[in-house]
């Protein structure tokens, strides 16, 4: 008997133990989804931001005519950081849509298209292609190009807003399994389950149930 109150005794905390341990993961599940929605969102929008701007400048070196000064947005150098950008906010949006290995994916989609934005810009960085191009259009000479190629800081702004998405990437992966899904409530609301338990609770708008609200003495068109 002695040994029996013992164990009943020292296991009393432990369900309160497990709520408390659920309830912290709760909450660090709810912060790393903010950090990472709050992550992917300004990296994203600053990419965009910053691919529109001047990435490179430079002086034309032609058999025509040399010395004009040409500069170069990052969407002309390449289009690589803006397009994954687009494709980082698509998967953080859809990151909570989706559940357990279809959230993996996309948080890996999600990881890689930072990766590949920042990687992109920091390539375009040094790529006079654009200028080039535009020199020969410039001149009507074909072998004309840039020299004295100079960066300006907005490629690098670029491939540090990149890493904000490649972070948010890797806060889903790491915590995503504890976020919530967008469609969970919808499934819990329409579900088979939830349906079959508002036939056993009673559908307040049924006749029967008027009735039996009557016979109990209560008023059924009170709401409150």
């Amino acid at each position: 008997m002695g040994d029996s109150g013992y164990v009943s005794a020292a296991s009393v905390p432990q369900p309160r133990t497990t709520r408390a341990g659920d309830a912290a993961a709760a909450t660090g599940g709810r912060r790393s989804l903010a950090t990472a929605l709050l992550l992917g969102a300004v990296g994203a929008a600053v990419v965009l931001l910053a691919s529109g701007q001047t990435w490179t400048e430079g002086k034309v070196v032609s058999t025509v005519g040399s010395g004009a000064v040409l500069d170069a947005a990052g969407g002309d150098v390449t289009g690589a950081p803006t397009a994954l950008a687009i494709v980082g906010l698509a998967a953080l949006v859809a990151v909570l849509a989706a559940r357990g290995a279809g959230r993996r994916l996309v948080a890996l989609l999600l990881t890689l298209s930072g990766a590949g934005a920042a990687a992109a810009a920091l390539l375009g960085a040094s790529d006079s292609a654009a200028l080039d191009a535009e020199a020969a259009r410039a001149t009507g000479d074909t072998a004309a190009r840039v020299d004295a190629l100079t960066q300006t800081p907005w490629p690098y702004i670029t491939a540090a807003a990149a890493l904000l998405i490649l972070a948010a990437g890797l806060l889903a992966l790491r915590y995503g399994r504890t976020w919530p899904a967008m469609s969970g409530r919808y499934e819990r609301d329409t579900g088979p389950r939830a349906r079959s338990a508002r036939r056993t609770a009673g559908d307040p708008e049924r006749p029967e149930e008027l009735w039996k609200a009557l016979d109990r003495g209560e008023d059924p068109t009170d709401r409150t």
